[in-house]
């Protein structure tokens, strides 16, 4: 018995320090999750979010494409998110009518909708917060330390690479007007776009569409419309139509989920127009009554930040918004792919122009007469 106690306090002497190391060790990990070049203070945010435990983000991005980075999040920090992927129009009805009643709401709402978005801040339900990435961002990219464009997305036209010979795709919108134009029986019922009533993105993108060029946009709503175009609120709905060939073309698709898709789908093709070619963004803010602010704040910096963009990139194949993250889709790479056909939307008061409830009716009505046929 002597000899196995004193063998079992010898034991106890020589772990005593290595257990102690373990648990500097395990402390200096934790402090060191304050990222380089971020403030001092920085870990009272992470502690904070800790504390919180929890974080609700309302997004339009399919859980399916951020399901990597979410687990990479929590991982981090050991924070559980609650991730609710919804059509842009939804969010928006869903977060106003949430902060209306004073109900539980996403503390972090990232959308397309980019006017929708914009609306928000001016409206004064965003909070205000200045990442520490927002360095990393082109000024553009950024809308009074209120909201950020978490990607630099083009905007693209689709096909079916099957059933649309090559000399037959159009590369620009005229071309695309004069396909549909020259071909009534083919593309009858067989083109896709967004109902814009239902789909803030829809919405926003074709409102961009008439700030650049008002004739050809409303020439190509109205040659979609003699084509009876089928409507749609999600991308995704668009995308199996084309695949399977129910439909040849459609218009307005964000490229990240046209080129993802086309890696897997041999029948699916894109481009991106050279007349011009937007670029959209994914626009993220943080709630103003956030119950969980500090996890937001860690949320909204870690996505932009160098390793939350390269897992988008990686992973989710979102284009990335920072100069320091390559790759084929990289900002550098479409730069030097498209050059000056690239057209930044731009993340400003300028977005809210066709929210005017008029500006809106208008719109809307116009579009009606037009894709009516």
């Amino acid at each position: 018995m002597r000899t196995k106690t004193k063998s079992k306090s010898f034991i106890n002497a020589r772990l005593a320090p290595l257990v102690a190391a373990g648990a500097l060790l395990l402390a200096a990990a934790v402090h060191a999750q304050v990222p380089a070049g971020y403030p001092a203070n920085y870990q009272e945010t992470i502690d904070g979010a800790k504390k919180e435990g929890r974080l609700i983000v309302y997004s339009t991005t399919d859980t399916s494409l951020v399901r990597g980075l979410v687990k990479d999040f929590e991982s981090l920090y050991g924070i559980k998110v609650e991730y609710n992927d919804m059509n842009s129009t939804e969010i928006y009805n869903r977060f106003i009518s949430e902060t209306a009643a004073n109900s539980k709401s996403g503390d972090v709402l990232w959308s397309t909708a980019m006017d929708l978005q914009v609306k928000l801040v001016n409206d004064g339900l965003m909070a205000s917060y200045a990442s520490p990435e927002a360095a990393h961002l082109p000024q553009w990219a950024q809308y009074q330390k209120q909201a950020y464009s978490t990607n630099y997305e083009p905007v693209a036209i689709v096909y079916n690479k099957r059933l649309l010979p090559p000399g037959e795709v159009p590369q620009t919108r005229a071309e695309l007007i004069k396909l549909l134009q020259a071909q009534p029986q083919k593309f009858n019922g067989k083109v896709t776009t967004y109902d814009i009533e239902k789909s803030g993105v829809g919405f926003n993108y074709l409102t961009q569409d008439a700030r650049v060029n008002p004739q050809v946009t409303w020439d190509l709503v109205r040659a979609m419309g003699t084509s009876h175009a089928k409507l749609q609120s999600s991308v995704g709905a668009m995308m199996e139509r084309i695949s399977s060939g129910e439909n040849l073309i459609g218009y307005n698709i964000l490229g990240s989920y046209a080129s993802g898709r086309a890696k897997k789908d041999p029948s699916m093709g894109y481009l991106y127009p050279k007349d011009y070619t937007q670029v959209a963004g994914r626009l993220i803010t943080i709630s103003k009554a956030s119950k969980n602010p500090n996890a937001a704040r860690l949320w909204v910096d870690y996505v932009l930040s160098k390793r939350g963009q390269t897992v988008l990139a990686e992973q989710a194949n979102l284009f990335p918004i920072r100069e320091d993250v390559g790759g084929d889709n990289s900002m550098s790479a479409l730069q030097k792919q498209l050059g000056d056909s690239l057209k930044p939307i731009p993340i400003g008061t300028g977005l809210l122009v066709y929210l005017d409830q008029q500006k809106r009716l208008e719109f809307l009505k116009q579009w009606q007469q037009f894709i009516r046929g």
